[in-house]
């Protein structure tokens, strides 16, 4: 099966004769669709050896760092360009590990409605809206990978102290902060695949509160440990897992409000607890097929 080897970007009409020229093809999503700037398109080749394994999205300078330390190599044409938003960055990575998996295919939606049929057909999504801050249309790129992998850690940051260490162990991390607009700290999830379905994550939960906490306790869950409230002033918020071989978690991501309905329409799992419960920040929720 042909992987993608190389991703880049054109963000004029002289950068998308140049990648023409090179071999690459286009996806024919306008990356700032409804958010004015620069028509901005992703591009890729695709080859038998030296797959991108790995994809990840920055909208901060402190993101970045942990990436370019762990190998990552970052395609340098902000996907927000003349949109006013957030500098937005796609970073590759080409890995060999056993947390690797070779992305066979990629995709761009602008809808979320059109988002769960892919999760249905294996698609993992990127978290970061790559209008976020500009208004307009959601845009989201997605993945498709040649082995099907399982969930089988799950971790949570309050600064950028770790990245290096878990970008590098293998860990992929949810690109989006779970304390937006809420306070001055960045908070990210992350999981780690594995092959082994016996060993995956089945079920997730989130508490806001001490009598869920208790109640999922009870259940068995384990807690990831990590306030993702932190900073804001807003009650204690923590993410649970149980592990199990059946329904093993493929992917997860962070969506905000105005997607909940399309998601849950779509049968896919919505867990209804506001990661930004008791402050001010744009209500989040942890969901997965």
């Amino acid at each position: 099966m042909p992987y993608i080897t190389d991703i880049d970007v054109s963000i004029n009409p002289e950068q998308e004769q140049g990648l023409r020229n090179q071999s690459f093809k286009i996806i024919n999503v306008n990356l700032n669709k409804g958010a004015g700037g620069n028509n901005i398109y992703l591009w890729y080749k695709k080859g038998s050896s030296n797959p991108i394994t790995r994809l990840q999205v920055t909208f901060t300078d402190e993101m970045q760092i942990g990436l370019r330390n762990a190998g990552y190599h970052k395609v340098d044409k902000d996907l927000n360009a003349g949109a006013g938003g957030d500098n937005i960055f796609l970073w590759c990575y080409k890995g060999t590990t056993k947390y690797d998996n070779p992305i066979v295919e990629l995709k761009v939606t602008t809808d979320a409605t059109d988002e769960a049929q892919n999760y249905q057909n294996g698609w993992e999504r990127l978290a970061c809206d790559l209008n976020r801050n500009a208004n307009d249309n959601w845009i989201h790129v997605w993945v498709k990978k040649e082995k099907k992998m399982y969930i089988s850690d799950i971790k949570a940051t309050t600064s950028f102290t770790f990245d290096n260490e878990y970008f590098s162990q293998g860990y992929t991390r949810v690109d989006e902060n779970v304390n937006r607009d809420a306070g001055e700290r960045s908070i990210f999830l992350w999981y780690r695949h594995s092959l082994t379905q016996s060993q995956s994550i089945n079920l997730l939960d989130v508490s806001t509160n001490n009598e869920e906490e208790e109640i999922l306790q009870i259940q068995g869950y384990t807690c990831v440990g990590v306030n993702l409230n932190e900073g804001t002033g807003g009650p204690p918020i923590n993410a649970w897992y149980k592990k199990g071989s059946d329904h093993a978690i493929q992917t997860i991501t962070v969506i905000i409000q105005q997607e909940v309905s399309p998601y849950e329409k779509a049968g896919i799992h919505v867990i209804g607890k506001n990661l930004n419960t008791g402050n001010n920040g744009t209500p989040l929720y942890l969901a997965y097929p």
